[in-house]
This record gives C-alpha cells, sequence and structure tokens, in this order.
C-alpha cells in the first residue's frame, strides 16, 4: 500500500504510534510489525509524493531509535577491540544489499538474533546509490525497517562504500571531484551512515618509481575527506573510515605499499590533530563481481593470503588500525571463507553472489525483460572480448534502479526460492566467518 497524502497516512500510523511534539512512542508493537511497518516503507520508496516520502523515513528513523535500534560506528570496536587482539580470528561481513532491500534485510536481521550476532554491517557503495536508485536516507529506511520488522534491537551499522574518486574527472577539476564525495558523505552522516570507506586507491599512480610518490595523491584526498568526516560527524560518534592503497581488480597491494601510504597519511594526521582511519582494504587477487568466463562459470582466483595476514599484523602493531579490508568476495569458491578470519582479515565485502542467486531464481518473464533491456540500452559497455553471456552478467546490475518495484512486488512464492538459498549462503558465511555467537565480544568494544 502506498499513502496517498499525508492524512491518510496520520490516519493509519496514528493506531499503532504516538508522534506528537515530535516525539514518538509506540502503541502497538504488534500491529506495526505485522502491518504498518509495511506500508511506511513502500510508501517510502515509491510514493510519488515527496511530502509523503518524507515523512514515511522520518517516522521510521524515529521509531526505530524509540524501539532501541542504534545507528552506530565500529570505530572503537576496530581500534580497542581488533587492533588491540581483544577479539580475533573472526571476519565481520559488510553486505551490499542492492535490490528487495527491505526483505534480505530482514532474513539477515533474523539470522543475527538466531546466532546471536550483532557485528553485520549493512553497506551501498557510491556506484550502487546510482544504479539501484536507491539514496543513503532510503537505504537507511529499508534496514531500520527490517530491524522493527523482525523485533531486531541494538546496534545496527550502515556503511557508505567505495566513496570513489574518478580519476578523469579529478584531473580534469580536482575542487569539483571532492565536492562531489563531500556532499555524498554528508547525505550519508544525515542518514545515519557512521561508517564511511573513502576509495582514492583510484588515484595512485604506478608510473613514478618512488612508492611514497605513487601514493600521494591517495593519501592526500584521503587525509582531506577524513578531516572533513570530522568536522560534521554528530557530537559523540566518532565515525569509523576506511582507506584503500590497491584498486580492486588491479596489482595485488604490498608491504612497501602500504608504508608509503601509511607514512603520508600518519603525518598529515598529526599535522591536523584529528582521529584518522580504523582499516585499509587492500588487493589479493579478487575482482568486483568476480571473473565470468564464456560459459557463464565463475572463474576461480588466486587469493594472496600472505599478503592479507602480513599488512594486518601491521596495520594493527604500527598504526593502531583494525586490520584490513578485503574486497569482491562474494563470488570466491566456498572453501576459501573460513581462511579470512584465520589471515587476519578484518573486513569482508560481500555482494555480487546474492546479485546472482536473485537472478537466477527470478520468474522467466522478469529476465527476459531485464536481459532485454541490458541488450538495447548498455551496448555501448561491451567489451570486445565478451560474448553475450558475459556481457548480460556484467551489466545486469545496472537494471536493478529500473526493476525495483517489479522486483519488490514479485509473488511470495517467486520470493520464497531467492530467499530460501540466500539465506543459505548468508548463514554459510556467518559461520565460517565464526560470527556464531559473538554479540557479548562486539557489545564490550561498541560506543
Amino acid at each position: 500500500m502506498i499513502y496517498k497524502d499525508l492524512s491518510q497516512l496520520h490516519n493509519e500510523v496514528s493506531k499503532t504510534l504516538d508522534y506528537r511534539n515530535g516525539n514518538i512512542k509506540v502503541i502497538n508493537e504488534k500491529l506495526l510489525k505485522e502491518k504498518v511497518i509495511d506500508n511506511l516503507i513502500y510508501s517510502t520508496v515509491f510514493s510519488e509524493n515527496q511530502m509523503v516520502s518524507a515523512k514515511c523515513k522520518y517516522i521510521i528513523i524515529n521509531t526505530a531509535r524509540s524501539l532501541g535500534i542504534i545507528p552506530s560506528s565500529t570505530n572503537n570496536l576496530y581500534k580497542n577491540g581488533f587492533a588491540k587482539e581483544k577479539i580475533k580470528e573472526i571476519t565481520v561481513p559488510a553486505i551490499n544489499i542492492r535490490t528487495l532491500t527491505f526483505e534480505i534485510a530482514q532474513l539477515i536481521f533474523n539470522l543475527m538474533l538466531e546466532k546471536n550476532i550483532i557485528g553485520v554491517i549493512f553497506e551501498i557503495a557510491g556506484s550502487e546509490i546510482d544504479y539501484t536508485k536507491q539514496s543513503p536516507s532510503e537505504y537507511a529506511s529499508c534496514i531500520l525497517a527490517a530491524a522493527i520488522k523482525t523485533g531486531y534491537k541494538g546496534q545496527v551499522f550502515l556503511q557508505g562504500d567505495h566513496y570513489q574518486f574518478n580519476k578523469n574527472k579529478f584531473y580534469e577539476n580536482k575542487k569539483q571531484e571532492t565536492q562531489r564525495l563531500k556532499e555524498l558523505i554528508k547525505q550519508s552522516v544525515n542518514a545515519f551512515f557512521y561508517n564511511i570507506d573513502i576509495d582514492a586507491s583510484t588515484l595512485v599512480d604506478l608510473e613514478k618509481k618512488d612508492l611514497i610518490k605513487q601514493q600521494e595523491e591517495n593519501y592526500k584526498q584521503t587525509l582531506e575527506l577524513t578531516e572533513y568526516i570530522r568536522k560534521i560527524q554528530p557530537k559523540n560518534i566518532n565515525i569509523s573510515i576506511g582507506g584503500e592503497i590497491g584498486h580492486i581488480g588491479g596489482k595485488n597491494s604490498t608491504v612497501d605499499d602500504f608504508n608509503a601510504f601509511m607514512k603520508g597519511y600518519a603525518q598529515g594526521l598529526s599535522n591536523r590533530k584529528i582521529e584518522g582511519i580504523s582499516k585499509i582494504s587492500i588487493q589479493t587477487g579478487s575482482n568486483h563481481g568476480g571473473i565470468i568466463g564464456p560459459d557463464g562459470k565463475i572463474l576461480d582466483v588466486d587469493i594472496d593470503f600472505n599478503v592479507l595476514s602480513l599488512i594486518g599484523n601491521l596495520a594493527k602493531k604500527d598504526y593502531g588500525l583494525g586490520g584490513v579490508v578485503q574486497h569482491g568476495a562474494s563470488t570466491l569458491p566456498e572453501d576459501l571463507f573460513s581462511h579470512f578470519p584465520k589471515y587476519n582479515t578484518l573486513e569482508i565485502h560481500l555482494a555480487t553472489e546474492f546479485q546472482n542467486i536473485i537472478f537466477e531464481y527470478l520468474p522467466d518473464q522478469l529476465k527476459q525483460k531485464v536481459n532485454e533491456w541490458i541488450l538495447k540500452n548498455c551496448k555501448n559497455e561491451w567489451k570486445t572480448d565478451w560474448n553475450e553471456t558475459q556481457f548480460i552478467y556484467k551489466l545486469r546490475k545496472r537494471a536493478l534502479g529500473l526493476f525495483k518495484k517489479e522486483l519488490w512486488d514479485l509473488k511470495d512464492s517467486d520470493k520464497n526460492k531467492i530467499f530460501i538459498e540466500l539465506r543459505n549462503k548468508i548463514e554459510f558465511l556467518f559461520k565460517h566467518l565464526n560470527l556464531f555467537d559473538t554479540k557479548s565480544k562486539f557489545l564490550e568494544y561498541i560506543d
């Protein structure tokens, strides 16, 4: 149901919530969870009335807070729990939900409740915001609405992933490109994203012989955005900030790369007298979305676990960081996932395999519509060495925003096939990342 106007919205919501005088009090949580929260989030996402959509977001966010659902930062957890090895051999999953966000988040929260977990990050990348048509405030509303729906209480970690510099645009107009990212960061912080991953690794210049010179623009721009985040973060919140030294899909990172970045970055922090990053993303051999073969199957890749371990140890001991981050991991062979906790991986980013499951179980008619749209509208991105199967696999994510409502409105019988597979996959990942029964360990270090 989409509320047609504010009057209809008020008439239904007032049966479950008292939100007079700017404060929200839940008066019928059962009805809220069974019906009203579904209508609130559906109207948030799909209402063409901006006043209705904005009011629904406001109600969801403030209802979540009144129920003890708290947008939080991993900063203290990483710098005092993981960096000091009070917590170890656990890898925190950061999950990008590109579609069916409200319902997939429910699935995750239910698993967290069942398995006594708190350390899961819900994230969305800068590029995903565009092609999935999910603004930071909409994404946050979907996640918090899912927490309300499932009865989850406690900390929720919302993260901006790969807030990335476009290299060409940066060198055309540095000020403008930096300002674009500052505006995205501000939107995100206003939407309770208290975890932000800055990605200036695209500015690394491997043609320079000196390693510090290679990383110079990377650490300088990471510093500028770090300083900006510290200026705008809410009082009593230390946003968890990530940096990145190796562009995902490019050259594997080395200890020398890491030290070169951190030397310049640490000097800049000292001059500015601000707190820095809590983690660092490195390249270990993975590729966003996996590498797809001509037959449509994901090709195996070699992950350099020694790099994860070496840089992870240095990050903790020499710089007080929580550790290293592995990107592009969801399509890796399943037998690799238990290795990440053993090799000091702080955080692992997971996205494409969940999308693959959704597309695999889509009704044929909708799948065909998506494929036809891609073939018609994305031809300019077709690489010469791709066949049609590879092209559709790599570009189908571009259709998620356009078909968002059709996906949301799928019959329950169609969705259930998707959700059974997703639950099995996510439960497997949580188990092999050593997340089960870790809530009390994490709570000790969360502000």
